[in-house]
């Protein structure tokens, strides 16, 4: 076989792999983009609430660092449906899909940081009690565990050296 037909793993082609890869990434993006914008668009709506006026300085600062990180999160993970739109038909799609999935991964730890902080300014506002950071921390390892350890022990544990990397 010449090296341009030449499959591996699932007997398929760069482009067929690419093709494969990019829809399994569209549909991953999608639950992780539909979560951050009813998160950050919630976020926008709390500085026009009478209340907002009422908090602390400290309290006003995490809000603003939560909506920056909701805005960056947004950004990233909304970013590999523009880049499949400016690149479709260059036949640059393995590198399309090596792109996106990078900027996924940031977005995913944009949307960690997004409802981190969310959590932090909601609790503090809630209440004032010292295990709020501590509750925090709690749910920031949950999240840890579930979006990355546990993955990357799956990964570890149930793959070759040879492994397909997107």
């Amino acid at each position: 076989m010449t090296q341009e037909v030449r499959r591996r793993g699932r007997n398929e082609t760069e482009e067929e792999r690419a093709d494969r890869m990019w829809g399994e990434l569209i549909q991953e993006v999608r639950v992780a983009q539909t979560g951050v914008q009813i998160l950050f668009g919630f976020l926008l709506t709390v500085v026009f609430q009478p209340k907002y006026a009422t908090l602390t300085h400290t309290n006003q600062v995490i809000y603003i660092v939560t909506v920056v990180l909701g805005a960056c999160a947004t950004g990233a993970l909304i970013g590999p449906v523009s880049l499949h739109r400016l690149v479709a038909g260059r036949r640059v799609k393995p590198q399309a899909v090596r792109l996106a999935s990078r900027m996924t991964f940031v977005g995913l730890v944009l949307l960690l940081a997004t409802m981190t902080s969310s959590l932090l300014l909601i609790l503090r506002v809630a209440t004032a009690d010292s295990y709020v950071p501590w509750l925090v921390a709690a749910v920031v390892a949950w999240y840890l565990l579930c979006w990355y350890g546990l993955p990357l022990w799956a990964r570890r544990r149930h793959t070759s050296g040879s492994a397909d990397r997107p």
